[in-house]
């Protein structure tokens, strides 16, 4: 057989291979699992700012909102620690790994089913006991989180509400993990679906009764519902056990120490800016955290819909890298850079352009006023400046972990970003408040992605920095004068409504037209695919 892909919305495998062995091949299969897990992505996106507007109608910019957002630190550290970046850059190579020996044969017992029964209980039971601590030690966590509340008793209550996401998340990191390296992309891709569902209805349901704390048991009840949306899909994926009990092979030794805590010091590193951002904003006026956290979660939805594109592209990288073809591993890698820099710098420069119509469209209501949109869209202007940062620190560090080896280059790199963030932060909170953090903030992460970048090519992959750079160029130009089209057009069109559509039709326009009068290749690579789609007439 061909191998042609069936169509990843029905979650099958690629035709000609079994249901549990399915590789992640290259071409129309990887658009067409992009596409999906990217509608599912989108779908998601909307229900968060849904869950967004909720939060900001019932609680606005306040201490309660401050406290949740405290309280959120937990889920979102967990979030990227064990299902974004910290699981899936240990499990993909294993799983990649475990795949290709199965497919090769000879092992008395199956590599998956291996795999599966030295890491699954012991990682669970190791997240169980975490979580029971963070219970224990919740005034304390919030204390180091926020030292500057005047009272941290919500916050510790909603941090032991949140305190599950710890184990739930871990379960939910592996089983998408172990989906991805077997192909199936729409099953994780879901899984924010069912955890926004679940934090919008329990807050709909309870804020009268419970405050902000139903929003917190939202965090848990979604965490929950993440697991259960992934579980059938794992079932089928895990092989059956086989007739005689084989002698039992040693797995990768993926919770050994040399292996684990490079990632994991690199994922805590990422996620430290952070923390970093809500220590310096908690000295602040009641309000500073929740307008970092609202600007932040809108400006980094374009570049969560860039990232998919390298989320659906890692298992193809790590089997190019496991099979020795470095050449493949550089062609895609650069490939998916030029595609998630060009997706962000459009999303950036939409923030730029519509920031005070965004917000005003998606937030203002209830307790959320004039003031919380003028405060919360200046510091999504100034963060979004570190978007394309955050989207290349996100990407390059998949190829850096993509061989299953222990990289430390990484963390380093992160490290000097986070310095960079915590100094400026501390030199320009003072004048600028809020807005000082968030600059800070694009500082330090495009420091990171710049160290990071120039690395890769003698550690891991041999990218050319500057062919990266250059595909990069030009559509930042193109998004700088899309940018200054756009606020042309949100102040010349009055309404917030109105404003922001004439903005949002503006912006890719100016940003097509410009990219295709510099001859950036992702923009002359879009008008051929219309011409392609465009019946020519004699």
């Amino acid at each position: 057989m061909n191998g042609t892909a069936t169509d990843p919305a029905a979650d099958a495998p690629v035709a000609g291979t079994s249901a549990s062995d399915a590789p992640v091949r290259p071409g129309r299969f990887l658009a067409r699992a992009a596409a999906g897990a990217g509608g599912l992505t989108v779908i998601a996106a909307l229900l968060g700012l849904v869950r967004d507007q909720a939060i900001a109608r019932f609680f606005g910019a306040s201490h309660a909102s401050d406290a949740f957002l405290i309280a959120w630190t937990v889920p979102e550290m967990a979030a990227t620690l064990l299902i974004e970046d910290g699981m899936a850059l240990l499990l993909v190579p294993a799983f990649s790994l475990a795949l290709t020996r199965r497919a090769a044969g000879g092992h008395a017992r199956d590599p998956v089913r291996t795999l599966v029964a030295d890491t699954l209980p012991r990682l669970c039971a190791a997240l169980a006991c975490a979580g029971g601590l963070l219970v224990w030690g919740a005034p304390w966590a919030v204390g180091i989180l926020a030292p500057g509340l005047d009272d941290p008793r919500l916050a510790v209550d909603c941090t032991r509400l949140t305190a599950v996401t710890v184990l739930t998340f871990g379960i939910t990191g592996y089983f998408s993990a172990a989906s991805r390296a077997h192909g199936r992309f729409l099953a994780p891709a879901g899984v924010y679906i069912a955890y926004n569902i679940g934090i919008i209805g329990m807050t709909l349901a309870l804020h009268s009764a419970w405050g902000v704390r139903a929003a917190a048991a939202g965090v848990a009840v979604g965490s929950l519902l993440m697991v259960l949306t992934l579980l059938p899909t794992c079932l089928r994926l895990m092989p059956a056990r086989g007739g005689k009990r084989a002698p039992r092979e040693r797995g990768p030794a993926l919770l050994g120490a040399t292996v684990l805590a490079p990632v994991v010091l690199f994922v805590v590193g990422r996620q430290s800016q952070v923390f970093v951002e809500r220590f310096l904003a908690s000295s602040l006026p009641e309000g500073a955290i929740s307008h970092l956290n609202y600007a932040q979660k809108v400006a980094q939805l374009p570049m969560v819909l860039s990232m998919m594109i390298c989320t659906v592209t890692f298992p193809v990288v790590a089997q190019a890298m496991a099979a020795g073809d470095r050449e493949g591993a550089r062609r895609r890698v650069e490939r998916d850079l030029a595609l998630a820099g060009t997706v962000v710098l459009l999303g950036t420069a939409t923030v730029l352009g519509c920031a005070p119509h965004i917000i005003a469209v998606l937030f203002q209501r209830g307790a959320f006023d004039a003031a919380d949109t003028a405060a919360t869209a200046g510091v999504m202007r100034v963060y979004a400046l570190g978007l394309l940062g955050h989207t290349l620190v996100g990407a390059l560090c998949r190829p850096f972990f993509s061989a299953g080896r222990p990289t430390w280059y990484p963390l380093g790199a992160m490290g000097a970003g986070l310095l960079v963030t915590t100094v400026a932060g501390l030199l320009l909170t003072g004048p600028f408040g809020v807005n000082g953090i968030a600059a800070a903030n694009a500082v330090g992460i495009s420091t990171a992605a710049l160290l990071m970048l120039l690395g890769l090519g003698s550690r891991a992959v041999a990218v050319r920095a500057g062919a990266v750079a250059l595909s990069l160029a030009r559509p930042a130009a193109a998004a700088a004068v899309a940018a200054v089209a756009g606020r042309l057009a949100t102040a010349l069109v009055t309404g917030p409504v109105t404003g922001l559509v004439a903005g949002c039709l503006l912006v890719p326009t100016a940003f097509l037209l410009t990219g295709l009068a510099l001859r950036a290749p992702e923009a002359v690579h879009l008008l051929a695919l219309i011409r392609q789609r465009i019946p020519h007439g004699r």
